[in-house]
């Protein structure tokens, strides 16, 4: 899958305008990490989405603080590493 079809898949799956750009820079952040393949998934629970990409090995602390991580937190309501470090999640919609 390529960054702007992450994009696309997104804006087709969920009502919120961020959450496309938000999918689109974690999906870049993973693959500029070395990584191969990049999993994405989205979670909602009634107003609130989950997304998440996930990349093979454990992420050099550049792309998890680099400058598409400032872009996702200034969007995102809430958003972190995964806990094996393997890739980064944002959440949208409420503030917990």
């Amino acid at each position: 899958m390529e960054a702007r079809h992450v994009h696309l898949w997104v804006a087709g799956r969920v009502r919120h305008l961020d959450a496309p750009t938000i999918a689109h820079e974690l999906y870049v952040a993973i693959l500029s990490s070395g990584a191969p393949a990049v999993e994405m998934t989205l979670s909602t629970a009634g107003p609130r989405i989950r997304i998440t990409a996930l990349g093979p090995k454990q992420l050099p602390l550049l792309y998890s603080h680099g400058p598409g991580w400032q872009i996702i937190t200034g969007l995102a309501n809430i958003s972190g590493l995964t806990t094996d470090e393997c890739g980064l999640w944002a959440q949208v919609g409420t503030s917990r």
